[in-house]
């Protein structure tokens, strides 16, 4: 019985250890659906939503760049000594050899592997010559970052590194941190913690000595950029408030850049040294070393979209509510009635689709405008220029019996054709004015595309 009782007590403690360790939600925010059909006093509608796709592992469909392109180590072959101990000269870095080769790929493989994979630089042989290495993420795409980004190091934190994004595919940089040993004499700026933001100062950018400090590297080996910190400062602690996180991501457009990215660069400034003198007659101990790297983010779609597609080797969003175009940033052809708009959060939880709708053709042209022009028969109406008919009846307003078109005619009272709802004159008078708008407006409409 104590044994069974310790057993109950010990699974207890591991659950709420766990709950204790998970302090924000795995996945957050919800429009992943664009359109529903409901009901209405018109029949079956469609009711649309802001969409957004599902957050995934982004390190998949990147592309990465060195700088400067000969920095990975193994070229010519070269043996490495361990930082801790100066007298451990046992690693080697050969390009030539599958084994002994540490490419840029090895950064985002399947992490748990036994021995660990990872990138590796040349060793700091050209000291006092700064060891400078620019690493660079591209998409090719617009993402939006959900969660931290992460990086694992296998040669000790950099003392000195910058992490940088880009908006516009690389054309311009901005800091988004910078992270040093001792910030006033790497950067000239006073060190903080992401715990000094506030709602006022998220967006400034910091210097922060958390994840440079300290001599014990093997155990303390990832560097992060906190995306969900700065969220906590909107949705609360554990990101339990998302309708303020999203109200505010929807009406501070400099806080939604913010988190949107199109390219990332860690810029590596200065080595592990593990101690405040450089030891010169062994430079093969120091040099960069990278295991993993975590980007969680979803594709922007500027919610007109709930999926994104990776073919050939490009990321682009499948786009409802009448947009198109990569984001999809602009309306379709012959959806122009209004300008384009990005969809919005507000209000909780649907938020607003801001559809593109059709070319205004004419002010007769437009069905299910007013109570003279709805579909008929069951029918839906679509996008206000075409009525989408049951299988038993056809015409502009689904007011004709398909039967009345087939050989015999519907045949009376047997051929169980369901009693047609009656047309009046006024409403046939408009219908035919409908037909002839129609047909004169599909003849001045160039071809598809």
């Amino acid at each position: 019985m104590r044994f069974h009782f310790a057993l109950t007590l010990q699974a207890l403690w591991t659950a709420l250890c766990q709950a204790a360790m998970q302090h924000y939600p795995a996945a957050w925010g919800h429009y992943d659906v664009c359109k529903s059909q409901v009901y209405s006093d018109e029949g079956l509608t469609w009711d649309y939503m802001a969409c957004q796709p599902e957050a995934a592992d982004m390190t998949q469909y990147l592309k990465v760049t060195l700088d400067p392109p000969n920095i990975t180590c193994g070229d010519p072959p070269e043996t490495y000594c361990a930082l801790e101990n100066p007298y451990m000269c046992n690693n080697e870095c050969d390009a030539s050899t599958e084994e002994l080769a540490h490419p840029p790929e090895l950064m985002f493989d399947i992490e748990g592997r036994n021995p660990t994979t990872f990138w590796q630089s040349t060793s700091w042989k050209k000291y006092p010559k700064a060891l400078l290495v620019n690493i660079t993420l591209s998409w090719n795409k617009t993402i939006e970052l959900t969660d931290d980004i992460v990086l694992t190091f296998e040669s000790g934190r950099p003392e000195q590194m910058v992490l940088e994004k880009s908006l516009d595919y690389g054309r311009t940089w901005q800091p988004y941190q910078f992270y040093a040993t001792d910030c006033l004499d790497a950067f000239t700026m006073e060190p903080k913690t992401v715990q000094d933001l506030t709602q006022h100062t998220l967006l400034d950018i910091i210097c922060t000595e958390d994840y440079s400090r300290g001599y014990v590297w093997k155990y303390d080996k990832t560097v992060r950029f906190e995306i969900k910190d700065r969220f906590a400062l909107f949705a609360g602690p554990r990101l339990h408030n998302m309708a303020s996180l999203y109200g505010q991501l929807d009406t501070t457009k400099n806080l939604r850049d913010f988190f949107t990215i199109t390219d990332l660069r860690i810029r590596l400034l200065r080595p592990a040294t593990g101690a405040t003198m450089v030891d010169e007659n062994n430079l093969s101990r120091y040099f960069y070393a990278i295991s993993d790297i975590k980007v969680q983010g979803r594709c922007k779609c500027n919610l007109h979209a709930n999926s994104c597609v990776y073919d050939k080797e490009k990321l682009s969003c499948e786009c409802e509510h009448n947009t198109t175009g990569p984001d999809c940033g602009r309306c379709k052809r012959d959806y122009h009635g209004r300008a384009w708009s990005a969809g919005s959060y507000l209000p909780i939880p649907k938020g607003t689709a801001n559809i593109c709708v059709p070319n205004n053709i004419g002010p007769v042209t437009r069905v299910c405008d007013n109570e003279l022009l709805r579909c008929q028969n069951g029918g839906v109406c679509v996008n206000n220029v075409r009525c989408n008919c049951p299988s038993a009846y056809t015409g502009l307003l689904c007011e004709k019996p398909r039967c009345e078109s087939e050989l015999g005619g519907c045949g009376g009272p047997d051929s169980g054709q369901p009693p047609l709802m009656p047309l009046s004159s006024l409403r046939l008078l408009l219908l035919l004015l409908l037909g002839s708008a129609l047909l004169r407006e599909a003849s001045c409409w160039p071809a598809a595309l």
